[in-house]
């Protein structure tokens, strides 16, 4: 009974550990607005947090044009009718799927999302979960691309002329 007892608190333990990551979840980004005014403020914050060092600034470079074209065109509607309760029902639809596209591409991005994988730790077989914050695997990444190409470089040398 003792056997099948803690069995079942392992089982209950393993599986409750990819939870214990989720519950640590920052906000998900919202670009959205209500006013003009209120768009500009939201803007201007997205355009910061993708600097670097900010919370979205691992966009990549096709991303960012495809946010700044989604901001540009949310604030020509904003600039053409002031709110969205003044905004006709095209241009509602129009503000609707740029803020969709900008949410979705500032959540895959979001430095502050957690990252959960099962994997085997090093030198073992048991499968462990492990949860990272997205920038840190971002970073890392980096790093060791950096790395790699630091080493190629001091490996092969550019002959001087």
């Amino acid at each position: 009974m003792k056997l099948k007892l803690s069995s079942f608190l392992v089982a209950v333990t393993l599986a409750m550990a990819p939870m214990a990551c989720l519950q640590a979840k920052p906000p998900s980004p919202n670009v959205k607005a209500d006013t003009k005014d209120q768009f500009a403020s939201v803007a201007n914050d997205v355009r910061e947090q993708m600097a670097p060092g900010g919370r979205f600034e691992f966009v990549d470079v096709g991303e960012h044009g495809t946010v700044e074209k989604d901001l540009a065109q949310m604030q020509a509607l904003f600039d053409k009718f002031g709110s969205v309760d003044a905004m006709d029902a095209p241009s509602k639809i129009q503000l609707y799927n740029d803020q969709s596209e900008v949410n979705a591409i500032l959540t895959r991005r979001d430095g502050d999302r957690e990252v959960c994988e099962r994997a085997p730790a090093l030198g073992t077989l048991i499968p462990k979960t492990t949860c990272r914050k997205y920038s840190d695997i971002e970073s890392d990444r980096r790093d060791t691309i950096k790395m790699k190409d630091d080493m190629l470089h001091t490996m092969n040398p550019r002959p001087s002329h």
